[in-house]
């Protein structure tokens, strides 16, 4: 630390350290319980202080330019190196510095340790928001009702009154400005949508997803019904076990959700899902008639992976699964020419047997294949399981255009060649 220092900042930064000195090494054993819950609500506004200092001096830095010392690209890189904060705490308090250079009623309520950096930067960031051509005064009182709002709301409950505070400032611009807004974020949201699974390898999938509010709130509602205590008491009777004897385990909430988006997709009903290649969303479990009744050979699925047989055991009388037993009763598969096109018995079967496409190198599964007539039905074929099989849209495609030539092998695998 420099022992000399020209500008006040520096002097006072200095005086800071030193009076920490001092109580540095002294032991708190006998601070009494009013001057330890005082001394925690004074450091509290200590540290707002020091903050809206550090943010003042964050903002200086462009102007004198300091990132050039070491040719850093920005000044949250060169405060990063300089602190040893991660990147991205660094541009969080770049971030901050910046709306509090904007919005001067926030930093002076930060400076007085008022408000705490995390109020301020939530109000920062609501006054950001606001509609650019907002007349100034208008700006201003808003920022002055939510620091009085922060005297009794923490930093989410200003994130809400944010989003509100014209209808107490502007209440004859609110309505219309709220309307733009929740348009924009939902049209926005709708783009960014996104879901991803993959296979971890282990047994499990993992994944992510970005859904708008109101779909994720739904999801939200279900998971929690599946979560209830009162859903898992019943459950826990219905397989005969007394409720009174049993006490639901305490878990981590996020566990008992995983657990109830587990029960939730078990439970759906496929008969109300839209069809995939003329069929429901079910997933296919095949196994042997002993392992359906004791055994303990694993199952497999339709996609190729396996399950334990306890599992398939279980499974087999839920919705969206189709247990198919080997050596056990079958449905009627060939229909001849009393029907067009594959049941979805028939076209289960075909998953099974082809396991996805059936053209040479290609790896689609079942459930976005096409059902193909080899025999087409428009010459009199039939729609028999052993006339059919399974292709991908693309080569489904290619089989009936007069381009390419198809060849079936020995192996039930199709070969296309471009006609010369």
């Amino acid at each position: 630390m420099p022992t000399t220092a020209a500008h006040p900042v520096n002097r006072v930064v200095a005086r800071v350290h030193s009076a920490l000195d001092e109580v540095a090494e002294t032991p708190l054993w006998t601070m009494s319980q009013p001057a330890t819950a005082e001394a925690l609500a004074e450091i509290a506004r200590a540290e707002a202080r020091l903050v809206e200092l550090r943010s003042r001096t964050l903002a200086h830095t462009e102007t004198v330019a300091v990132p050039e010392t070491n040719a850093s690209p920005s000044v949250a890189v060169w405060h990063a190196n300089v602190t040893r904060s991660t990147k991205r705490e660094s541009f969080r308090q770049v971030r901050l510095a910046a709306g509090l250079d904007r919005h001067d009623v926030v930093r002076e309520a930060l400076g007085r340790g008022h408000v705490v950096a995390e109020q301020a930067a939530v109000i920062c960031t609501a006054l950001d928001d606001l509609p650019e051509d907002l007349d100034a005064a208008v700006m201003e009182q808003a920022a002055k009702a939510l620091v009085t709002f922060a005297e009794v709301h923490d930093a989410k409950g200003l994130r809400v009154l944010g989003r509100r505070i014209l209808e107490v400032v502007a209440p004859e611009v609110a309505e219309a400005w709220e309307a733009e807004q929740l348009d924009r974020e939902e049209r926005e949201a709708e783009k960014s949508t996104v879901f991803r699974m993959r296979d971890d390898g282990h047994g499990r999938i993992k994944g992510s997803f970005t859904v708008p509010l109101l779909a994720g709130q739904m999801l939200e509602r279900a998971l929690l019904a599946f979560a209830a205590p009162q859903h898992q008491i019943a459950t826990r009777e219905a397989e005969g076990e007394q409720s009174e004897a049993w006490v639901p385990a305490r878990r981590p909430t996020a566990q008992r959700l995983g657990a109830a988006f587990v029960e939730l997709i078990e439970r759906l009903d496929t008969d109300q899902l839209p069809k995939a290649g003329g069929i429901n969303a079910t997933v296919v479990v095949t196994m042997t008639l002993e392992s359906l009744h004791d055994g303990l050979a694993a199952a497999t699925l339709d996609t190729g992976d396996r399950v334990s047989a306890a599992t398939a055991r279980r499974l087999a009388c839920e919705a969206g699964v189709v247990p198919v037993v080997l050596g056990g009763k079958s449905q009627p598969l060939d229909l001849g020419r009393a029907q067009r096109y594959f049941t979805p018995a028939q076209r289960i079967a075909m998953g099974i047997r082809d396991g996805g496409c059936t053209a040479h190198g290609c790896d689609v599964p079942p459930a976005r294949c096409h059902a193909h007539h080899d025999d087409p039905w428009s010459c009199h074929g039939h729609t028999d399981l052993a006339r059919g099989r399974l292709l991908c849209p693309f080569h489904h495609r290619r089989i009936h255009d007069p381009e390419y030539q198809a060849r079936i092998g020995p192996d039930n695998k199709v070969d296309f060649h471009r006609r010369t």
